[in-house]
């Protein structure tokens, strides 16, 4: 599991669905989060929460161009590889933040992922969860 400390930097809500803004060391993250009215009302602009996401929901890219309409892109350099029969995890550095990302080996062979390799984690922001870090 990724989990990157920061602070919510804006909130757009309507009903159920908020789309919440994270900073992260000078990054903005995106989460899409649902829930009652009433939940969603209790976020702040502010306030300290923690950003989890699985490693399984990173997708990488390599020369990546043009857009996209996955909210997070995520670029940094691979600093360690571990190769399996079946799942490979890549760790990327982003300029000191680091995060996992777990895709298939057959994947990483055809992107031909290595060391010092410049990647774009992926990951949509339904997929991003936030913890207020006073319940942690």
């Amino acid at each position: 599991m990724n989990i990157l400390s920061g602070h919510i930097a804006a909130i757009e809500a309507h009903g159920s669905v908020a789309i919440v803004d994270v900073t992260v060391a000078a990054r903005l993250f995106t989460a899409t989060l649902l829930g009652s009215p009433e939940h969603l009302a209790s976020w702040k602009i502010g306030q300290s929460v923690q950003l989890l996401f699985k490693e399984s929901e990173v997708a990488l890219a390599k020369n990546l161009s043009g857009q996209i309409s996955l909210r997070n892109r995520l670029p940094g350099t691979i600093v360690a590889i571990e190769v399996g029969q079946v799942l490979t995890r890549a760790i990327i550095d982003m300029n000191g933040l680091m995060i996992s990302s777990v895709i298939t080996s057959r994947s990483a062979r055809g992107l031909q992922l290595a060391i010092g390799d410049q990647v774009e984690g992926l990951v949509k922001s339904n997929e991003m969860s936030l913890l207020l870090a006073e319940s942690i």
